[in-house]
């Protein structure tokens, strides 16, 4: 085996191996550097590196000094980060359902109660397009992430389309569900697409054919929440049955039922490494679960109403919990423990997300607002402010320099960061090889 080049993944921080096998095959491996900080001693992690991979050189020592300091230079918080209204989008006529970013954030999609989806340059706050055809609701939307050339559409007529994103043409209809699909996802992979519905069922589709893959049954209650883990092995649903499951992917088993909540779940997540996930319930509180062994590890309490909505950081040492109580909370995730809690919103926070550096948090709430805030202070850095009705949606990109904010007011905001220069944002976005190129790895 030879090494090619080194890639640079920047969140959560990690360094890929492109290499070429004797028989001429590429591949790739990660070296995944969770516990990364600015604190890190650089020589003893280059040694350790070299140590144990055996792709690595010694002559490669320099490069992967340089790219260390790279991702240390991205994880480092900067606090004086503050962001300003860049394009408000009054993106349909009827009401919006959801936005999402692709990965650079260079274009964001949107779905709305008119039965669209429709994909907007960024940048310009022009329409690329209308993806028509849905009968009812479009009302779960997703790109492919990291690839975004796909985006698939959950709607209330029970089916769900796949589109060619550049082009806008339907290339799949996937039709089996009985009721409403309130939920979608892609794997990291981008070959298999997860739909859950008021039918008590999630299915799994193969993006190249459209066929089902198999069926998820068990449930006994409507499925609001899937998740991939990163390795697309495995999927996580999160019932009003007041429970959520472990599936497997290649066959459609369920590995666990993760049983425990008095009230019905209102969202799911694993963490990167897949080894951990979280469910949040209305029972207000949340649960931190072993995935191998679907036992619960940590009963994360002290919300005074319903929790709303769950997320890790990307190397998962933190989760934050969002709550009807107009309050977030930040915990350790190997102690349980409390890290800070977020409180400044008058109404309740439905949306929460980690900033790709695990620096900040963006919260959104029934109060019109927005905010960021400080993780381990819990300082409230910015309130952002401007929609005319509660806000629903709210997104990062990849690079942490742009965010998206939709709202019940029928808008889209933009919002970029102060360091802002207009320029040809393509779908780049962080990859970085040992010859101070572009890496091809997204």
């Amino acid at each position: 085996m030879k090494l090619k080049r080194f890639l640079l993944r920047w969140y959560p921080p990690g360094i890929v191996l492109e290499y070429t096998r004797r028989n001429g095959d590429v591949e790739t491996k990660s070296i995944d550097l969770l516990n990364l900080t600015p604190e890190t001693d650089i020589e003893v992690l280059v040694n350790q590196i070299v140590f144990e991979e055996p792709l690595i050189k010694e002559n490669k020592k320099e490069a992967l000094r340089t790219m260390i300091y790279k991702l240390i230079d991205k994880i480092e918080n900067k606090d004086n980060q503050r962001y300003f209204l860049f394009k408000i989008l009054r993106a349909h006529i009827l009401p919006l359902t959801n936005c999402a970013f692709n990965k650079s954030g260079s274009r964001f999609i949107t779905g709305s109660y008119d039965r669209t989806c429709r994909v907007w340059d960024t940048l310009s706050g022009e329409e690329l397009l209308t993806l028509d055809g849905h009968k009812n609701v479009v009302y779960a939307i997703a790109f492919n992430n990291p690839f975004g050339d796909k985006i698939v559409t959950g709607s209330f007529d029970k089916t769900a389309k796949l589109w060619d994103a550049n082009t806008g043409e339907c290339i799949h209809t996937l039709k089996g569900h009985h009721t409403e699909i309130v939920c979608v996802a892609f794997s990291t992979q981008g070959t298999t697409v997860a739909t859950g519905s008021m039918d008590n069922t999630a299915k799994l589709w193969d993006v190249e054919s459209g066929q089902q893959i198999a069926s998820l049954e068990g449930h006994t209650a409507e499925i609001v929440s899937l998740n991939f883990n990163t390795d697309g092995d495995k999927i996580l649903t999160g019932s009003f049955d007041n429970t959520a499951k472990v599936w497997d992917v290649r066959t459609g088993a369920c590995y666990h039922t993760l049983a425990g909540h008095k009230g019905e779940i209102s969202s799911t997540q694993f963490d990167f490494t897949g080894d951990y996930c979280v469910t949040g319930s209305i029972d207000r509180s949340a649960k931190l679960w072993e995935v191998a062994s679907g036992q619960c590890m940590e009963t994360l309490r002290g919300h005074t109403d319903e929790v709303l909505d769950v997320c890790f950081n990307s190397t998962g040492n933190r989760l934050v919990t969002s709550s009807a109580d107009c309050t977030a909370r930040v915990y350790n995730v190997m102690t349980g423990g409390i890290v800070s809690i977020l409180i400044g919103h008058e109404g309740e926070i439905s949306k929460v997300h980690f900033s790709p550096n695990g620096a900040k948090i963006i919260t959104a709430s029934s109060d019109r607002t927005c905010r960021l805030w400080n993780v381990e202070t819990g300082e409230c850095l910015q309130v952002l402010e401007g929609h005319g009705d509660e806000i629903f949606s709210c997104a990062f990109n990849y690079e942490g320099d742009t965010i998206i904010t939709g709202s019940k007011d029928n808008t889209c905001r933009i919002w970029k960061d102060n360091n802002f220069m207009p320029h040809d944002d393509g779908d780049g976005g962080g990859d970085f090889d040992g010859d101070y190129g572009q890496g091809a790895l997204r």
